[in-house]
Order: structure tokens, then sequence, then C-alpha cells
């Protein structure tokens, strides 16, 4: 981990606010003016100036400084979900005719979005990680190439640098959804990519209390996703959960080096178990990019069990205690979910998901505790 990433989670900027250990939380829907001549002129810049906490805001700055800097980017806006940052880049960026290639499995209600938005004839095409490929999809009318690294559900890895020059060959912006790896682990932005994504939620949250999204990048760009997606879109992140944002940013280095510390081992355990026919983690792929882009390794993991029965699979989910059933990732709990429903295996193979896939967030209750549990589900199985 850089010192200086551990610098800008941990330091608060105090000035002008009495020395305050921890940020100071403006929980105010305006701010008021001396003169009517000042609040024109405020108006006049209200993505700089504060007005109105559907723009800017103290505490929200603090938060989007500081994740501009941990991710090298000239600008970041933050919204009130991962969604909000999403979509207000799609209504930002994207026109009437315009094509999004998808890189990698992608986050589902992405792909949901995307259906909508294909009423309004936007087209999409989706391929692997495989630079190859990427290229080879590419159509006049590109405009965006929409990356996740690691991947959803597989967590298979993108050539980030290699994906960003084919891009800048066609003159196409990229957009990488970076919450799996978090700022500290990946920084895809000094890779060449344009614009960089997070759901604040997960491990930069880290403590399952708060809802948020992130948008990182060049300044042009998101000055333009913050002027339409933002503030006509609504998405606004507020004050107060701007401040547990922070909270957990303050944390997120400790946090992620256990996470980190029971990966491993998590990993080290399901290797021995007969009933699991593959783990899906960065650590075990041969992937040259993986040394180039990657610092480390985040606690999400799937596996796939030999039998692939929905039976089996429930059976061992419903076995678990510890690991408790839920969506989402990266706070303190351990958790357990699967794409797998009964009766769905055509839309798994369709989405290259395998049936008996079933996915872990590996928590900070410790590695042992986490295996006690793993194995008694998996004696139920056996």
């Amino acid at each position: 981990m850089l010192q200086a990433d551990k610098k800008i989670c941990t330091d608060i900027d105090t000035e002008g606010c009495h020395g305050a250990a921890s940020a100071p939380i403006y929980q105010t829907s305006l701010f008021t003016f001396n003169t009517f001549r000042d609040f024109t002129e405020a108006q006049k810049k209200e993505r700089e100036r504060y007005v109105y906490t559907r723009g800017v805001n103290p505490t929200v700055n603090l938060l989007e400084n500081k994740l501009a800097a941990l991710e090298r980017g000239e600008q970041c806006k933050c919204f009130g979900s991962g969604m909000g940052a999403v979509s207000s880049i799609f209504l930002s960026l994207l026109n009437s005719n315009d094509h999004v290639l998808f890189v990698n499995n992608i986050y589902g209600p992405t792909t949901e979005l995307m259906e909508v938005l294909q009423n309004f004839n936007i087209s999409c095409d989706y391929v692997s990680h495989d630079v190859e490929q990427i290229e080879a999809s590419i159509q006049p009318n590109t405009k965006l190439i929409y990356a996740e690294s690691p991947g959803t559900m597989l967590m298979k890895v993108v050539d980030l640098k290699k994906t960003a020059e084919i891009a800048k060959k066609h003159n196409i912006t990229t957009v990488i959804d970076n919450t799996w790896s978090t700022p500290l682990f990946q920084k895809p932005l000094r890779l060449g990519f344009d614009l960089s994504l997070h759901s604040l939620t997960k491990y930069i949250g880290g403590h399952s209390d708060v809802i948020g999204g992130a948008v990182i990048g060049r300044a042009d760009l998101v000055d333009r996703i913050f002027k339409y997606g933002f503030q006509l879109g609504g998405s606004v992140l507020s004050p107060h959960d701007a401040f547990l944002i922070l909270r957990g940013l303050r944390t997120l280095p400790v946090r992620l080096a256990q996470h980190q510390a029971n990966v491993l081992k998590i990993i080290d355990y399901l290797q021995t178990k007969k009933a699991v026919k593959q783990i899906y983690h960065p650590k075990l792929w041969q992937n040259p990019a993986i040394a180039r882009q990657m610092l480390g390794y985040t606690g999400l993991i799937s596996f796939e069990l030999k039998d692939t029965s929905f039976e089996t699979l429930t059976k061992f989910i419903d076995s678990l205690v510890l690991f408790k059933i839920g969506v989402s990732w990266g706070g303190f709990e351990s958790l357990v979910t699967s794409p797998q429903k009964e009766g769905n295996e055509e839309q798994l193979k369709a989405a290259g998901l395998p049936s008996g896939l079933i996915r872990l967030s590996i928590g900070l209750e410790g590695d042992e505790l986490q295996i006690s549990d793993l194995e008694k589900a998996f004696s139920t199985i056996s």
C-alpha cells in the first residue's frame, strides 16, 4: 500500500473547522448570502459555489477530493448510489444511435439499465475479457467501452492498459467499474481509462450502513456528468452519508489488508474440497495484466460446485451460519449468494455463468471462523 494513499484516507481537512478531528457534517439543503449580488454571482458557478446541496456541499466535497486524489483523477462527483453514478454516465455521454461495448461480466442492474436505453435507440454488445475480441467488436458508432475488472461473479481480469490503447485509437471514451479493487488496489486512470466509477456502498463505506456512488476521471467528462446526469438526474449523496463514507475511508487500508489475508486462507481451504469444481478469484489467474495493474486482492470470491443441482446449492447455503444470505459485499460481515434460481439454467448459460456457482464475500470475522462455517456446510453435501 502506498504511504501517500494511507495519508489521503486518514487525513481530514479541518481548516476553518476549529481543529475537528472528524469531518464536520454540513447537514443543510441550502446556503444563504449577504447580498443578492453575491447570490446571483454564485448561481453562475453552481457547480463550484455552495448554493444548494443538489449541487455541491462541503462534506461531500471533502469526500470527492479524497477519492479524486486516491484514483489520481482530475475530478470526482459523488452520487446517492452506485447505480446513480452509472445512470448519470449513460445519460450524460450517450445519444441516440450510439453503441456501447460492455467488457467482461457486468453488474446485473447495469445491464438492465442498458435494456431500457435500447428503447431510445442506443445499442450494445457484450464481449469477454479478451483484448482481441474487444477490438474486433468495435463499431463505427461505438461511443463507450464500459468494463468491469475484476468482473462480476467470475472475477476475470481485463488488460486495462491495452483496452485503453485500443479505445484511444478509435476515439472511444473508456469507463470502468473499479468497485472490486477500490482505488487502493487498482488505479485505472493511470492505465489510460477516462473514467473510474465506484459503488461506495461496498469496501469504501465498509460497514453495510450507507449507499453511495462516485465517478472519477477527466475534468471535462466529470463536469458534463455533474451538469446533466447529476444535477438533472437528482441522485444526490447526503452530507451525512458522505460523513459515513469518509469514516469508512479512514480505515480502508487496514480493512483491505485483513480482507486479503482472510480470502487467501479461504482459497487454500477451498482447493482441498472435493465438492468444488472450480474457484474464481484473480489470485488464481495466469494473466500477466494482473501484476501490472493490481496491487492486491479483496475478499470477493466465487466457486462452482460439482453437483450443480439447485437442491444441493440451496442445502449448502442454508447450512451456513456465519455467512449471512444477502446481496452486496465489502462490509464486516461475511455474506453468501448465488445467481442460480430454480429452473434458470438457460438464463445462466446465456449470461456465461455456470450452474452451481456460489459467491462469498469474505468479511472480517477471521479465517478460522469462516472456514469452520464452510466446513459444516460442505459436510451436509458430501
